[in-house]
This record gives structure tokens, C-alpha cells and sequence, in this order.
């Protein structure tokens, strides 16, 4: 096992490694901005490194600056977190490259899974089910692609092959519409991710979207921890998850993830991966695989009873999984809340200094959040500033729990979603479970207009 970990990330996320690393008895070294300087887990941290100002492109982002501060600090392997160099092949390349254990798959996983046309390409030799669409890239010439189209059966969606975070995607509806729409979104995803490639895929009316967390070793042992439903989404951005994923059968959610499963040994997955689908009339449809921890994890962690942070760590240390597929058991419901610093309607970000933070607390209620009192919230990155998740035996005691929660939260000095979220708990639908990933826009729409 490592005795030292850098934490190359910041934020709850950072808090959380820096969690299992104790746990573990592993010395974790943090790595922070100049704006993170009074962040909790850097106060909590038995060594830190500044790797540079504000800005991400010039610290969290800054791949020189994470590898000096792992030879400074004679660390043995980096934990990325989520989101800034998590998903990076080139960055996981570099890490081992200079001499440490990138915890997470191997740089050939990354841009495999990454590139979302070899990602299907490969899903499809498989056998998991993807949307109808383009085989690949679409090609250049406008009468092909036209005909794709045609085949496909309009509305359409052109995606961005190197896309993320809901950015380089272009629903159409028309053929007229068609072209015009390809050439913009291959000129935003030049802009955005450096690589132009498109791809068209079936435009799903609506489904629902269901995620299936897996876990590999490098022994091609891997398991699924059972799904997530995300589809409570506003502008692709996820604001509430949960598990199980209500009202699918759990037969059907066993043969996906048996097929997630053989894909991983297949491409020789390593570590903590996501699976993301369309589900819509019966039908699992692949869109994507995240290849790293998700934010919403930790409803996974509490119906399983799998420290899924814990498990990264150990297969990056070269040890085989500590448990088969027959020892997981999905036990009761799980409900995260996303906490933003943003107004709970307009979503306006609003940074600031909390002069007030009382967590909830009870049966079943979990807090990941790295803020306390008089922590002053940075303008410069996402406005996530923490988790609540309420577990229960059923999906009903686990919203009740999740109502007193967030009843019993106090965030002051900032604006934040808690309202917003306060709502939703009370919403008959969503309460009713299993809507889909239009509805909360649609239900914000309706909100507006009243």
C-alpha cells in the first residue's frame, strides 16, 4: 500500500480522499490555489503545496506544477478527484511517466472512453446497447451525412467527440436545419475541446438517465455497485441523484450491468468507472463512460455499504478487489442534494464569505462539504459548495429524512439552492419517482411563468 498520496483537487472532493487516506493510514499531501489557501482540508493537512494562483490553467490545470509538487513531497502515486485533470490521458501519461501511480485506469482506458466515437465503437463490440446513430465521425460530405440522418430517423442530436459537461451538443429537427447545425458544432467543439469530431445520434424525446457504477481491479476482476438515476437536470448539470434508480426492474438493471462489466474486462478497465445510459420505454442506451469517481458516489456508497474511494486506492496499489459480485447487496434508498453557491432560481453564482454553516444531521444523513463559518467561497470555480445525502430503508423514509435535512440546513452570508431543493422533495412527481431529464426544466419553466 502507498504511504504518501497527493490530491491533485479541491473542494469536498478533496476532503473526501484526504478522508480515506486517514482512514487508511496513508499520509495525504494536498495541492491548492492561492484562493484555496484557508480551504478546511489544507488546514487539516499534514503537508500542502501551493501549485500557483486562482486561475485553474494555472494551478489545478498546471500538470508541472502537480508533478514537482509529488517529487517535492516524495509521493508515491496522485489521486486526480473529478473534473480539471481527472479524465486527462496525456496528464495520467505524464504521472506514471515521471515515476507515480495514477490512481484511476490506465491513460489507453482514458482515450478509448474518452473520445465518445471510440467509446461507442467499443460498447458496440461489447454488446452493450447504444443510441441509434452515425457508426463514427461524420464524414464531410453533406449528401452522406443527410442520408445518416434519414436513416436515423429525425429529431437528431449532433454531440461533440471530445464533449463534456454538457457542452457540444445540437439537437435538430429538420433536414434543412441539418448542415448548418453539423458545421456549428463541430467549430465549438474545435474551440472547446481542440478536436472537431461530431457524431449524430437518435434524439431520445424522453428518457430518463440511469448511471451504472463499476469498480476493476488490474486481475480483470470487475463488479457493478448497481445504478443511479441522475435525470433531475438542468442544462445537463446534474442537481439530484439517487439509488436504486425507482421503478426498473431490478433483472433488467442485472443484465446491463453485467454487460458494463464484461466491456471493462474487455478493454482491461482499471479502477472506479461510470457507465451512463439513456433509458427510455424498456431500453438501456449507451451515451458515456466517466472514468473516474463520480460526484454523486456517495448514494452508491450508502446502499452498498462500499467505500468506493477506498477501493480506487487499493487497485492502484496493485491489489485485487476485496469482494465478488455475489457480495454486493443493494440495501434501502439513497438521495443526494447538490449544495450551490448561486441564486436557488435564477442560478446566478453568488461567491462570498458563509457567516453562518449548521450542517444537518440524524439517521441516515451524510454531509460531504468542505465550508465551515466565515469561509470565504471562491469566484473562480464551480458553485458546488457540498452534498447532502439521506439514506433509508425505502425511497420514501429516505425523502423524509431528506426534507428534515434540509430544513435543518443553514448556509448565511451567501445564496445558495436550498430552496430550490426544499421544493423538489415536495414535488408530487418527482416524489412519485422515475421522471425524466426534461422535467426539472420544465418544471422550472412552469415555476417562472406563475
Amino acid at each position: 500500500m502507498f504511504k504518501k498520496i497527493l490530491i491533485a483537487n479541491r473542494g469536498e472532493i478533496a476532503l473526501r480522499i484526504q478522508r480515506a487516506c486517514r482512514e487508511m493510514g496513508i499520509k495525504a499531501v494536498m495541492v491548492y490555489s492561492e484562493a484555496d489557501r484557508d480551504a478546511k482540508y489544507i488546514k487539516l493537512a499534514e503537508e500542502a503545496v501551493c501549485i500557483g494562483p486562482a486561475q485553474s490553467g494555472l494551478s489545478y490545470l498546471n500538470m508541472p506544477a502537480i508533478i514537482s509538487a509529488a517529487e517535492v513531497t516524495d509521493a508515491e502515486a496522485i489521486h486526480p478527484g473529478y473534473g480539471f485533470l481527472s479524465e486527462n490521458a496525456d496528464f495520467a501519461e505524464r504521472v506514471e511517466r515521471s515515476g507515480f501511480q495514477f490512481i484511476g485506469p490506465t491513460p489507453e482506458s482514458i482515450r478509448i472512453m474518452g473520445d465518445k466515437v471510440s467509446a461507442k465503437q467499443a460498447m458496440i463490440k461489447a454488446g452493450v446497447p447504444c443510441v441509434p446513430g452515425s457508426e463514427g465521425e461524420l464524414p464531410d460530405d453533406p449528401v452522406q451525412v443527410k442520408r445518416i440522418a434519414k436513416a436515423v430517423g429525425y429529431p437528431v442530436i449532433i454531440k461533440a467527440a471530445g464533449g463534456g459537461g454538457g457542452r457540444g451538443m445540437r439537437v435538430v429537427h429538420t433536414e434543412a436545419a441539418l448542415i448548418n447545425a453539423v458545421a456549428m458544432t463541430k467549430s465549438e467543439a474545435g474551440a472547446a475541446f481542440n478536436n472537431s469530431a461530431v457524431y449524430m445520434e437518435k434524439f431520445l424525446q424522453n428518457p430518463r438517465h440511469i448511471e451504472i457504477q463499476i469498480l476493476a481491479d488490474k486481475f480483470k476482476n470487475a463488479v457493478y455497485l448497481g445504478e443511479r438515476d441522475c435525470s433531475m437536470q438542468r442544462r445537463h448539470q446534474k442537481v439530484i441523484e439517487e439509488a436504486p434508480a425507482p421503478g426498473i426492474p431490478r433483472k433488467i438493471i442485472d443484465r446491463i450491468g453485467e454487460r458494463c462489466v464484461a466491456a471493462c474486462k474487455r478493454i482491461g478497465y482499471r479502477g472506479a468507472g461510470t457507465f451512463e445510459f439513456l433509458y427510455e420505454d424498456g431500453e438501456f442506451y449507451f451515451i458515456e463512460m466517466n472514468t473516474r469517481v463520480q460526484v454523486e458516489h456517495p448514494v452508491t456508497e450508502m446502499t452498498t455499504g462500499i467505500d468506493i474511494v477506498k477501493t480506487q486506492i487499493m487497485v492502484a496499489a496493485g491489489e485485487k478487489l476485496p469482494f465478488t459480485q455475489r457480495q454486493i447487496q443493494i440495501r434501502g434508498h439513497a438521495i443526494e442534494c447538490r449544495l450551490n453557491a448561486e441564486d436557488p432560481y435564477k442560478f446566478v453564482p453568488s461567491p462570498g464569505r458563509i457567516t453562518m454553516w449548521h450542517p444537518p444531521g440524524g439517521p441516515g444523513i451524510r454531509v460531504d462539504s468542505h465550508i465551515y463559518t466565515n469561509y470565504f467561497v471562491p469566484s473562480n470555480y464551480d458553485s458546488m459548495i457540498g452534498k447532502v445525502i439521506a439514506h433509508g430503508d425505502t425511497r420514501e423514509q429516505a425523502l423524509a429524512r431528506m426534507r428534515t435535512a434540509l430544513g435543518e440546513t443553514v448556509v448565511e452570508g451567501i445564496n445558495t439552492n436550498i430552496a430550490l431543493h426544499r421544493e423538489l422533495m415536495i414535488d408530487a412527481k418527482f416524489m412519485e419517482g422515475g421522471t425524466n431529464i426534461h422535467y426539472l426544466e420544465g418544471w422550472l419553466a412552469d415555476r417562472a411563468h406563475k
